[in-house]
């Protein structure tokens, strides 16, 4: 089954670094946070990849393209005059990657839209290039595939970030209290299974598959969420990046299940 990752946009609210290198570039570990995507379904064996690039796309392509030297040991020999390279040991992963400029300002559903071609007829998965989780991808297809329906969606848990205010009629605060797991609303995580029937529901480049698309997927009762109760984080501005960074350097990144 393929994976197909949005990797196109611009983040800007994460300007300080998306302004020299896409999103999905972004290091956690001295990695982008896109390969640390791919690991988690390359550790459940989904190692088929679409990549929807679109701003700095080059950079995406340069990376993969450059992905074999960098992580072989290579002799650089040019004792004769000329660069004679050898390939020694390398350390690879056992990933299929099709990299397609999805343009620069293509909605998230125009995106999909354009690398149909490359799904063809066939279930795949779909994840955003910025956040990680521990899901049990494994799970989240069967759990897909027992419902039957179009569409299947991870929901987390986002809990609130403030106060609870009881606010009556007046405007006067009736009652506080503090923020409590009660109070979190689910949220759409990614992490998502699709059936090919989801291409007649995208439009053009202006389709925000988010909106319409989900809207009436939910409408028309095709739409199931796969509730996930674990680890799950975005990396949507510098902070987030930094706890990222924090818990790989810790050793205690719950979305890192690979040896």
């Amino acid at each position: 089954m393929k994976v197909v990752i949005l990797a196109g946009g611009l983040g800007t609210r994460i300007a300080e670094e998306s302004q020299f290198k896409p999103k999905p570039l972004i290091e956690i570990g001295g990695k982008p946070i896109l390969w640390h995507i791919m690991k988690e379904y390359s550790y459940y064996g989904y190692r088929d990849f679409v990549i929807c690039a679109g701003y700095k796309q080059q950079s995406i392509k340069d990376w993969f393209a450059d992905y074999f030297l960098h992580n072989s040991d290579v002799t650089f020999d040019f004792t004769t005059g000329r660069n004679e390279m050898s390939i020694h040991e390398t350390h690879l992963e056992p990933w299929r990657v099709t990299v397609v400029d999805t343009g620069y300002g293509t909605m998230t559903g125009g995106r999909i839209k354009r690398i149909q071609k490359y799904i063809g007829n066939e279930t795949f998965m779909l994840t955003y290039g910025d956040g990680v989780c521990d899901v049990d991808i494994a799970k989240l297809e069967e759990f897909h595939r027992s419902h039957g329906k179009i569409a299947t969606l991870t929901a987390v848990m986002l809990e609130q970030q403030k106060g609870i205010l009881n606010i009556g009629g007046d405007n006067a605060v009736k009652s506080f209290r503090e923020k409590h797991l009660s109070d979190s609303a689910p949220i759409n995580a990614g992490y998502m299974v699709l059936e090919p029937e989801i291409f007649d529901l995208l439009h053009g480049d202006d389709t925000v598959f988010e909106r319409e698309p989900m809207e009436e997927l939910a409408a028309r009762g095709e739409l199931m969420s796969y509730m996930h109760r674990g680890f799950w984080q975005c990396m949507d501005n510098i902070r987030e990046k930094e706890q990222l960074e924090k818990l790989w350097e810790n050793n205690a990144a719950p979305w890192k299940k690979w040896d």
